[in-house]
């Protein structure tokens, strides 16, 4: 388990914490007591987590728990406490903050298409102005990410050419967490922290890697100075 803080503004940080396979399996299709104890292990309180789709959809959060269960692939929210979690197995989890606002996206090659990251930026400018900065969590790197020439072509369309980067073995690949910065810095979010947290590591659950069904989760939440 990882821990962070980063700034939200003047009078906010988000904390932020990322699991790994030690901390349990966190597939939102498990059963739910199990679910339950195994979040309150990790973060006490409820927790809004999504029903990923690979898709751009954005809820707003007002409250503790609201919207758990959405099918969504991004939440935002203004209020301290309200815990959003992200769940993956090589996708990026992606933690953006602004003046007293969070976010969290869920960010494969699909959803990145589909425009998530702008879809979560816009949101945060609503609620409260531009996000500053952003976090990356663990997620699959190039050296494991052999990536078909006709899919890379179209995520380096939008995500530009330094997406394309190549296997350990020398395959094409895709760098799914330089897509996702140089997306949120086109979007003018300048400073994106990335611990280069690999889900090759046998310490974390990767599908890609191992044809793991597991699931890590990256939480994150406001708390006020």
């Amino acid at each position: 388990m990882l821990s962070r803080v980063i700034p939200a503004g003047s009078s906010h940080v988000v904390r932020i914490i990322t699991t790994d396979r030690s901390d349990g399996d966190l597939d939102v299709k498990l059963d739910e007591s199990y679910l339950a104890a195994t979040r309150k292990t990790i973060h006490d309180g409820a927790w809004t987590w999504l029903r990923q789709v690979h898709g751009s959809r954005v809820v707003v959060v007002s409250r503790s728990g609201e919207m758990a269960g959405a099918a969504a692939d991004a939440a935002v929210t203004t209020s301290a406490d309200c815990v959003l979690a992200i769940h993956t197995a090589d996708c990026v989890p992606v933690v953006i903050a602004g003046e007293g606002t969070l976010g969290v996206a869920h960010a494969g090659w699909q959803g990145i298409v589909d425009g998530v990251i702008p879809s979560v930026v816009e949101a945060l400018d609503h609620l409260g102005g531009p996000p500053t900065v952003a976090f990356l969590g663990p997620c699959i790197r190039p050296g494991s990410y052999e990536f078909g020439a006709s899919d890379l072509d179209t995520v380096a369309a939008v995500a530009g050419d330094s997406v394309r980067s190549h296997t350990a073995d020398g395959e094409p690949a895709l760098d799914v967490a330089t897509a996702v910065r140089n997306m949120l810095s086109d979007l003018g979010v300048d400073e994106t922290i990335d611990p280069l947290i690999d889900t090759a590591d046998p310490a974390f659950f990767s599908h890609r890697v191992r044809a793991d069904s597991g699931r890590q989760a990256t939480i994150a939440w406001l708390e006020k100075l």
